[in-house]
């Protein structure tokens, strides 16, 4: 490697003396446990998440509160514990010692049941029961989804749904069907609130087209109260006849738009359609794409046009401009979508685009700014309880952005967030029986103290 010349060279030297003062570099990761605390998520893991084994004294809440800290921060695994366990002003601010690598995987651990009940979705697939301290987990989630609501209510709950794949390296892991070992949770967003009211994690040979009614059912039953208006969004993995009969339920009547697996019949019947059947879409530089109500009734028993709400399908026409042809050879390209809503067709089909926006846009969050795919154990109770903590996280940072902070930060993604919120230096020193944390700048004292000051004044939900 070449020398640097004295001009590449930065303008410092690392000094071999130790600055003994309390200085933290993640000064707005408090922001996100005080959040926690308040509105009654710790006292709720406290409660619910009961282990066999004490963790060194740390009670479940605090070791909850360091991974979501670890998250905040920008750490990834485990083993990024020893650095943050280094930051004395952190834990000062946190109110105790920040636990190591081992006690955190011992924690983990004691959420995985040997031999739990099954709940079958095939004749070679199942997922495990959930353990009651995954269950309390999950409580603590809704906690903090009835916090969001009882200071931003919304009368309507959108649920999006998807199951995205978890790719993991471990011998435990089950081959998905893109050929990869891993695991394939299934996610629910309220898309309103940009949170998650349900996930749960599967391994990664269970179908995502199974067991959907399951998934659907117990997000409905996480809503907080104050919903008057549900509805349903996703791909062809819920295109099964049981959720949307589930939907139909007079006592529910729960709208959704759902893409159709493109059948025989149902390709027959959309190229017996007449030209002047199709309707513009939208103009696109290399693409036409149209739409059109489609008079299809599957012969299943299931779709009767005297039932109370009728189910209706949707069209989409999608050809090359200039006769040129798709990747696949194709020249025309058709998706279908399944709806019990009335309405202009064209504008349900763009609802329904819209989950790609919500639920799709979590699945990033989740794997890349957060630690979803950095999953800690091979068994599978650790992992579970590892997934529903990154989407309390992700929850939280949601519930963070909409109730403390201003202006754009409001939409910003965790990494953004870290710049200029989470990662802030800061002094942590005492005075006269007070803890105080000084910042660097006018700019970022006058935003954390504003956001704190908000977190501090929401009521209880």
């Amino acid at each position: 490697m070449p020398e640097l010349l004295p001009s590449e060279q930065l303008p410092f030297e690392i000094d071999d003396r130790i600055d003994p003062r309390l200085v933290t570099a993640h000064a707005g990761v408090p922001l996100v446990i005080e959040l926690f605390r308040h509105v009654g998520a710790a006292q709720v893991v406290n409660a619910q998440v009961r282990l066999k084994q004490r963790q060194r004294g740390l009670t479940p809440a605090q070791l909850v509160e360091t991974l979501i800290a670890l998250w905040t921060a920008g750490g990834d695994r485990c083993q990024d514990l020893k650095t943050l366990r280094a930051d004395v002003a952190l834990a000062t601010l946190l109110g105790y010692e920040l636990p190591g690598a081992t006690t955190m995987r011992d924690f983990l651990e004691g959420f995985h049941v040997e031999e739990p009940p099954l709940w079958r979705t095939g004749e070679k697939t199942a997922i495990p029961e959930e353990s009651a301290p995954l269950a309390g987990l999950g409580a603590a989630n809704r906690r903090i989804l009835a916090a969001v609501q009882h200071q931003a209510p919304q009368r309507t709950a959108t649920l999006d749904v998807d199951a995205p794949i978890l790719e993991a390296h471990k011998r435990t892991a089950a081959v998905t069907y893109e050929g990869t070992r891993g695991y394939q949770p299934v996610i629910v967003v309220w898309a309103e609130q940009d949170l998650v009211v349900h996930e749960e994690f599967r391994d990664g040979n269970v179908p995502a087209g199974c067991g959907n009614v399951r998934g659907v059912e117990r997000a409905v039953a996480s809503l907080p109260p104050g919903v008057t208006q549900i509805f349903v969004r996703g791909d062809s993995a819920l295109y099964e006849q049981d959720l949307l009969a589930w939907c139909e339920a007079p006592a529910r009547g729960i709208g959704y738009a759902i893409s159709a697996d493109m059948s025989p019949p149902l390709r027959a019947e959309i190229g017996r359609l007449p030209e002047h059947a199709w309707q513009p879409d939208r103009d696109e530089p290399d693409v036409i794409r149209e739409w059109a109500e489609v008079p299809y009734v599957p012969d299943d028993g299931d779709h009767r046009k005297d039932r109370p709400c009728v189910r209706r399908y949707l069209a989409v026409r999608v050809r090359k401009r200039q006769g040129e042809l798709f990747a696949d050879g194709r020249t025309v390209k058709h998706f279908a979508i399944v709806t019990n809503r009335e309405g202009d067709g064209l504008t349900l089909i763009r609802w329904q685009r819209e989950n790609a926006g919500t639920v799709e846009h979590t699945h990033p969050v989740l794997k890349n700014e957060l630690a979803a795919t950095a999953l800690p154990s091979g068994t599978f109770g650790a992992n579970a309880a590892w997934f529903r903590l990154n989407v309390l996280t992700d929850n939280l940072l949601s519930a963070v952005k909409r109730l403390a902070l201003p202006g754009d930060l409001s939409e910003a993604r965790p990494k953004r967030l870290r710049v200029l919120v989470f990662n802030t230096v800061g002094t942590v020193s005492h005075h006269a029986r007070r803890t105080l944390l000084r910042l660097t700048t006018a700019a970022q004292q006058g935003l954390l103290a504003l956001a704190r000051s908000k977190i501090l004044a929401l009521s209880p939900a």
